[in-house]
């Protein structure tokens, strides 16, 4: 293991049990989602505003669905027919984009199916009739699941944080301050649902988080040249031999 790889883990330790924290030892969860939800009428005002509804769930996540199946395409395009033009920086880049456009939104999107959380709009404080359990508390015999943790929609935008790969690891300031931008405009993308009442604060931390996991797991692996995801074509290690 690494320095750099070791700072890694102790950052994801670290943020994991903070957001731990934050979820079940605090009301932050709550006193945002009371914050956007209008107790006299009973709703929560921008669950159907245009912005939010239309163009950031459903729009939005159309482009980005298909920024994903094009970094998918240029990944096993290369793998099948390398470039050898490309620099190795280029390939990883291209290589951990690809696998994280797909495992990130797939597997936030498992976990969120075998999760008990529901969604404020669900709960009995907002008008719905599900009681709001904390992460680590079980759900009262006769309710349902609600499968509302990790928040969905923010994944669409959280697998854009591998783009950061093109500059590691020679150019590490670059590679943070993009994935900084990059982890923004996805957190926003998931704020704005949260608006809506769709999911809790640490509903979208817990994706960004696993998001973060997967995609430095991506670059270990494509690093390592697993998978037959190499750094290097294979035509052009051959043609050195």
């Amino acid at each position: 293991m690494t320095r750099k790889t070791g700072w890694c883990l102790l950052a994801l330790a670290a943020s994991a049990a903070l957001i731990l924290w934050i979820g079940q030892f605090t009301d932050i969860d709550l006193h945002l989602a009371d914050m956007s939800f209008d107790r006299a009428r009973g709703v929560f005002p921008l669950q159907h505003a245009w912005f939010a509804e239309k163009f950031n769930h459903e729009i939005l996540k159309v482009v980005l669905t298909c920024l994903a199946c094009a970094a998918v395409g240029v990944a096993v395009w290369d793998a099948w027919r390398p470039h050898l033009n490309w620099a190795p920086s280029r390939r990883l880049g291209v290589r951990v984009l690809g696998l994280s456009a797909v495992s990130v939104p797939l597997i936030i999107s498992l976990l969120k199916r075998g999760s008990t959380s529901h969604c404020p709009w669900d709960v009995a404080r907002y008008g719905g009739d599900a009681p709001y359990i904390r992460l680590l508390e079980l759900m009262p015999s006769g309710i349902s699941s609600g499968h509302c943790l990790p928040g969905g929609h923010a994944s669409s935008a959280l697998w854009l944080i591998a783009l950061a790969a093109f500059w590691m690891p020679g150019q590490p300031r670059k590679a943070f301050g993009v994935a900084t931008l990059t982890m923004a405009f996805a957190l926003s993308v998931g704020f704005v649902q949260q608006l809506r009442g769709a999911h809790f604060l640490t509903h979208t931390l817990w994706s960004a988080w696993i998001a973060c996991v997967i995609v430095l797991a991506n670059y270990v692996l494509a690093k390592r040249q697993l998978f037959g995801y190499s750094s290097v074509p294979r035509n052009a290690t051959l043609s050195k031999r």
